[in-house]
């Protein structure tokens, strides 16, 4: 990915604030026959004796599935808010307007998992997701009848990350009049990326 060192966010617990805070992410693969495939997926981020686990689940026999057991190499795109940035704010507006935002590829491999593992992990995604114990939507309290025939048509999986690169690109290579300027910008914009861009870079500064 475009990572240079000005872009990096060196504090791994940052990275791995944001994959949580980002966790429906997109798993991409390419099957035996170099054909690219990609699928959004409600991820599960576990550390499990220093590696990081990423947990998840998907449709059986698609394009998708198929191609991931032909070969199981993968990268997970975790993405957050993102801004255009326009040259003319700038102190030198002689160059090029771009593009502000944070994501983090995640690289691994995958392994499908039993039935028992699967449903273990409808069981934490819905009582992570739903985030409210009372719910009528948790795993738990689903009529079996219904679990049963559903489960049939997914499989669920784990991918142990081998390589973990990020982006954070918030106008680190701008002077400090540039910079300030962008964060008043983007807070004038009044856009959910653009004010969440301008929180970001005004907690940092320079």
């Amino acid at each position: 990915m475009y990572s240079p060192n000005y872009f990096r966010e060196n504090d791994t617990a940052v990275v791995m604030d944001f994959i949580r805070q980002n966790s429906f992410a997109v798993l991409c693969a390419c099957g035996a026959d170099n054909q690219p495939v990609a699928t959004q997926v409600p991820f599960l981020i576990e550390e499990r004796n220093g590696s990081l686990i990423l947990i998840g689940h998907i449709q059986r026999k698609t394009d998708h599935h198929l191609a991931l057991e032909q070969n199981p190499n993968v990268l997970v795109l975790f993405t957050g808010a993102h801004t255009y940035v326009s040259a003319s704010w700038y102190t030198n507006p002689q160059v090029a307007s771009t593009w502000n935002y944070m994501s983090v590829q995640a690289k691994g491999k995958i392994s499908f998992l039993d039935e028992d593992s699967l449903r273990n992990i409808l069981q934490r995604t819905t009582t992570q997701y739903e985030n409210n114990p009372h719910s009528t939507a948790l795993y738990e309290k689903m009529p079996e009848e219904y679990i049963a025939k559903q489960i049939k048509a997914i499989i669920g999986f784990e991918i142990e990350v081998t390589e973990l690169q990020n982006t954070f690109k918030l106008s680190q290579n701008r002077e400090e009049t540039s910079y300030k300027n962008i964060i008043h910008q983007l807070k004038e914009s009044n856009e959910p990326g653009a004010t969440r861009i301008a929180e970001e870079m005004e907690k940092r500064g320079l």
